[in-house]
């Protein structure tokens, strides 16, 4: 389903919008709320593709994710794309009509982080969906005209949807510096681990082990780039690494599931002198960690924590052709059914990859 073709920008815009309001988790309520007037340097964003991603599920089903609570009723979803159908008076670099992904996360500027560079460890941003900022299961989105990209017209508005969680991978290969020609184990195929296994392809990875225990997401690893896939249930995913590699081990590991045993793995998978980069976060606040081996090995470990400087990149990647991206989106919901589309994703039923919620449909 590509919404591109459904679109038309119109000279009036509608005084209110439907939004899919988590009033408390577990419960989704479709109302009318106003459409966001843009500041004079935002821009109105009428949302044509949203992602479901893992954060939205931990809300929905928990109410909170470490240290960030569900307090008061929000607007889930942050993984989005659509068309500029407003601007503020100062914004200079989109305009409307543009195509553009939307990068969720808007930080100050200011902080000795954002001035570094590192702006996704800005102490002060606002990051769409994370309490109590809402997010994106919306028809029209304000946001910082900074935080828009334009997106070429052959990419469809789901795949731009994509570059969110395929971000994570770029900035994983960047902090953990996967170089061309090496090995990489990525532990965890979800859809987070999925476009990680993109990533990994993007930057030349000779071999890209992928483990999981489901075979149709290790099937989608492979189309995407995997080289060798180990379903847990069926095989040591450890003894299987050492042996795809000599007994060495893989230069760099991701965890991408947020699971202690996997992260385990990942570890004693390494070579000598190996990267851990740790991806995915984990129910529990402390994991047990070999601390010998790590020193003894000399293993250098990455916390990775959402990215920065990647949309420009992820567009590249994802334009370019070379990524079957698309293959990933395996189910389509109208705004009206997104507690169906969380749920979904939640029970994971066999065939199911990618879900993406469509708020003008």
């Amino acid at each position: 389903m590509n919404m591109d073709s459904q679109v038309t920008i119109n000279d009036k815009l509608p005084l209110t919008m439907k939004a899919a309001v988590m009033s408390e988790p577990g419960s989704i309520e479709i109302k009318e709320l106003p459409v966001p007037k843009p500041g004079h340097n935002e821009v109105l964003v009428q949302v044509m593709a949203v992602g479901v991603c893992g954060s939205d599920l931990h809300y929905y089903e928990h109410g909170r994710i470490g240290r960030f609570v569900v307090e008061q009723p929000i607007i889930l979803g942050h993984e989005c794309a659509g068309f500029i159908v407003a601007a503020g008076d100062k914004v200079t670099k989109v305009a409307i009509g543009d195509r553009v992904a939307v990068e969720p996360g808007v930080t100050c500027g200011h902080c000795s982080a954002c001035k570094a560079g590192k702006y996704n460890l800005c102490p002060d941003v606002k990051f769409l969906a994370t309490p109590p900022v809402d997010g994106a299961f919306v028809q029209y989105l304000a946001i910082r005209e900074d935080m828009v990209f334009k997106i070429p017209d052959h990419l469809s508005f789901e795949e731009a949807a994509l570059i969110e969680p395929f971000s994570v991978g770029i900035h994983a290969a960047k902090r953990s510096r996967l170089q061309a020609g090496e090995t990489v184990a990525i532990m965890g195929m979800g859809p987070v681990g999925l476009m990680a296994v993109a990533a990994a392809k993007a930057y030349g990875a000779a071999r890209i082990i992928v483990t999981d225990l489901e075979e149709v997401r290790l099937r989608a690893a492979l189309r995407l780039g995997a080289t060798n896939a180990i379903n847990i249930k069926k095989e040591d995913a450890l003894i299987t690494i050492k042996q795809l590699t000599d007994g060495v081990g893989v230069d760099v590991a991701w965890e991408t599931a947020g699971n202690p045993m996997a992260l385990q793995t990942a570890l004693y998978s390494l070579r000598r002198g190996g990267r851990l980069a740790i991806v995915g976060l984990p129910a529990q606040d402390e994991i047990p960690l070999n601390v010998p081996f790590i020193a003894d090995s000399e293993i250098d470990i990455y916390g990775i924590f959402r990215y920065a400087n990647t949309y420009l990149q992820g567009i590249e990647f994802l334009a370019s052709g070379n990524l079957d991206a698309a293959s990933l989106i395996t189910d389509r919901y109208p705004l009206a059914e997104t507690r169906e589309a969380l749920e979904r994703a939640i029970h994971n039923k066999s065939g199911s990859l990618k879900v993406i919620v469509y708020p003008n449909e």
